[in-house]
C-alpha cells in the first residue's frame, strides 16, 4: 500500500500511509484509537475505497471495489465489529456467499466443515448455534474460523486474542506461525505489546493517520512502542496496591440461577458479595455465562432462581430500570449493540438514561440545548474524538465508543459498576485512562464488579478474583497473589491445587 489517503467529512483518516505485508510472516499494526488503523485494513478489505494511493498485491496494481473482489484477491478480515448474520447459524455464516459449492451445500457438509476448521485451530464452536445466541467471545472465533475456511492467503485480525485463555492465545500463535510458514501474510492489529513481541515478525506503528515506524521486532521493545504510539512515555501495566478500607456490603448476589440462550441454565447456583470500595473481578473464557451473569445483576436478563441484592433491597428480576434507580451502572461487552444505538447522534446516547428527569427535561418536552451541553462537556472530560455531539455514534472508533460509553455511566456517579470488557479493543494509553477511572471509582466507594479475559488486566485491577467455568464458580483467589497459570487452569476447567 502507498500513499494511502482515507478521508471522512470532518476527518482525515489516513494520510499518505505506506505499508507492507510480505509473504510468510506475522506483521503487527499498532496505534491509537483512532490512529487509522482499521481504516486502513478497511481500505484493503474493499470495504473503502482510498481518495489518493494505490494497492498492490504481489507486485502488481490492484482496485477494489467491494469485499469481494478483496476475497478474490486472497485477502480476509476478522473486524473489530462482527459481519455476522445473527439469525443464522454458525455453518450457515460460514457458508453464506461462498461460490463452493456452486448451487447446494446440505446441513450436514456445512457442520462437518466448521468442524474440520474449528479442530484444526482447536477452537470449539457449536455449528448448530444461532449467532446471536453467542457471546461476544465465541462470535469472535466464528469470524476467525470463516475466514480461515475461505482460504485467505492475507489474514487481517483485528484484536484475536481479547477473549482467549493464556493457552488458547498460545495454540493460535502457533497457528498464526504455521500459517505464516506455509507462506500466508498475517496482519494483526492488537494492543497487546507483549503479544507483538511474541507473535510478530515487523511491526508498523500509526498516530494520527500516518505511519510513524516500521520496525523489526528484534528492534522494539514495549515501552519504547507505546512511546511511538502515543507520543509520549507510557507507564508499565502493574498492579497497584490502593491504600483504602473496604466499606459496607453494597451488592449481595445469592444462589443465582439464569436461563441461556440455547437452553438450560447459563448461571448455575452463582453467589458473591462485594463492598464499597472493593472491585471484584470475574475471570473466564467467553461463553461460560459471564455475559448472562453481568445482564442479571443489571436487570437485562431475568434470572430463574436466586436474587440481587443492592445496599439490602432486591432489585425485582428482568427490570433495568429498577436496577438504574438503585444506582447500578453497566458497560456491557458489547458497546455499539447493547451500550449505544448507532444510528443516534452522541448528544442522544449520552441523554439515555438521563431524558426522563430534570436537567434534560421538564414534563414531556426535551430540553435539547441542555443534552447537547452535557454531550459536550462529556466529550471533552473523557476525550472522545469525534467532530461534534451530533455525530451519530456508528462513526466512531471503537476506542472512543467505549470510551462515550464509560463516561456515561460514570457521569451518573454510581454506587455499583458492573464493568464487562473495559478496555477491550483500546490502545494503551486509552486503557491507562480507563484503569485510573476504575480505581478512582473504587477509592471513591464504588462497588466495581469487573469482567474480563485479560488476566493482566484483572490482576492488576481486582482486589479478589472469582472464576466461571460452565456457568458455576470454580475458584476464588486473592488477586495480589494469582499467578496466570492458576488462573489459566480454572479457566480451563482444572481445580486449583
Amino acid at each position: 500500500m502507498r500513499g494511502i489517503t482515507k478521508r471522512f467529512p470532518g476527518v482525515l483518516a489516513n494520510d499518505q500511509v505506506d505499508f507492507e505485508a510480505a509473504p510468510g510472516e506475522v506483521h503487527a499494526l499498532l496505534g491509537e484509537n483512532g490512529a487509522g488503523k482499521t481504516t486502513l485494513m478497511n481500505v484493503l478489505t474493499g470495504l473503502y475505497r482510498p481518495d489518493e494511493g494505490e494497492i498492490r498485491i504481489h507486485g502488481k496494481p490492484v482496485e477494489f471495489h467491494s469485499p469481494r473482489d478483496a476475497l478474490n484477491a486472497g485477502i480476509g478480515m476478522v473486524h473489530q465489529h462482527f459481519r455476522l448474520v445473527e439469525t443464522l447459524t454458525v455453518a450457515e455464516n460460514m457458508t453464506l456467499g461462498w461460490h463452493t459449492p456452486r448451487f447446494w451445500l446440505g446441513a450436514r457438509v456445512g457442520r462437518r466443515q466448521v468442524r474440520d476448521v474449528s479442530e484444526s485451530l482447536r477452537m470449539a464452536v457449536d455449528p448448530d448455534a444461532r449467532v446471536w445466541q453467542l457471546s461476544v467471545g465465541e462470535q469472535q472465533r466464528v469470524e476467525i474460523l470463516k475466514a480461515v475456511f475461505r482460504g485467505s492467503r492475507v489474514l487481517i485480525l483485528d484484536e484475536p486474542t481479547a477473549v482467549l485463555t493464556p493457552q488458547e492465545v498460545e495454540q493460535l500463535f502457533a497457528t498464526l506461525r504455521v500459517m505464516a510458514r506455509e507462506g500466508h501474510s498475517v496482519i494483526v492489529i492488537t494492543h497487546k505489546l507483549h503479544e507483538v513481541m511474541a507473535v510478530a515478525d515487523r511491526i508498523t506503528v500509526l498516530r494520527g493517520g500516518k505511519s510513524v515506524a516500521t520496525l523489526p521486532v528484534s528492534e522494539a521493545t514495549p515501552r519504547s512502542l507505546a512511546a511511538l504510539m502515543v507520543g509520549r512515555e507510557i507507564a508499565e501495566a502493574r498492579r497497584v496496591e490502593r491504600e483504602h478500607s473496604t466499606g459496607e456490603l453494597v451488592v449481595e448476589v445469592a444462589n443465582l440461577t439464569t436461563p441461556g440462550d440455547r437452553g438450560g441454565f447459563a448461571v448455575r447456583d452463582v453467589s458473591f458479595g462485594i463492598r464499597a470500595g472493593e472491585i471484584l473481578g470475574v475471570a473466564g473464557v467467553a461463553g461460560n455465562g459471564q455475559r448472562e451473569l453481568a445482564e442479571t445483576v443489571y436487570g437485562i436478563r431475568a434470572a430463574a432462581a436466586g436474587v440481587v441484592r443492592v445496599n439490602g433491597k432486591s432489585l425485582r428480576p428482568g427490570d433495568p430500570r429498577a436496577a438504574i434507580g438503585a444506582g447500578v451502572a453497566h458497560v456491557p461487552e458489547d458497546r455499539l449493540g447493547t451500550g449505544l444505538a448507532p444510528s443516534l447522534s452522541i448528544t442522544s446516547n449520552v441523554s439515555l438514561k438521563t431524558y426522563r428527569t430534570a436537567p434534560m427535561s421538564r414534563g414531556p418536552l426535551l430540553l435539547l440545548r441542555r443534552m447537547h451541553e452535557r454531550a459536550r462537556a462529556l466529550i471533552k472530560r473523557y476525550d472522545v474524538q469525534a467532530p461534534g455531539p451530533d455525530t451519530p455514534v456508528r462513526n466512531l472508533s471503537g476506542g472512543n465508543l467505549q470510551k462515550l460509553v464509560l463516561g456515561r455511566e460514570f457521569d451518573g456517579e454510581p454506587r455499583v459498576l458492573v464493568a464487562a470488557q473495559p478496555t477491550r479493543g483500546l490502545d494503551v494509553g486509552a486503557i491507562e485512562t480507563v484503569h485510573s477511572y476504575l480505581r478512582q471509582a473504587a477509592a471513591d466507594g464504588v462497588a466495581i464488579l469487573l469482567f474480563s479475559e485479560d488476566l493482566d488486566e484483572i490482576r492488576a485491577l481486582a482486589d479478589r478474583i472469582v472464576v466461571m467455568y460452565e456457568g458455576a464458580l470454580v475458584g476464588e483467589l486473592d488477586a495480589s497473589s494469582a499467578t496466570v497459570e492458576e488462573l489459566g487452569l480454572l479457566m480451563a476447567g482444572g481445580r486449583a491445587e
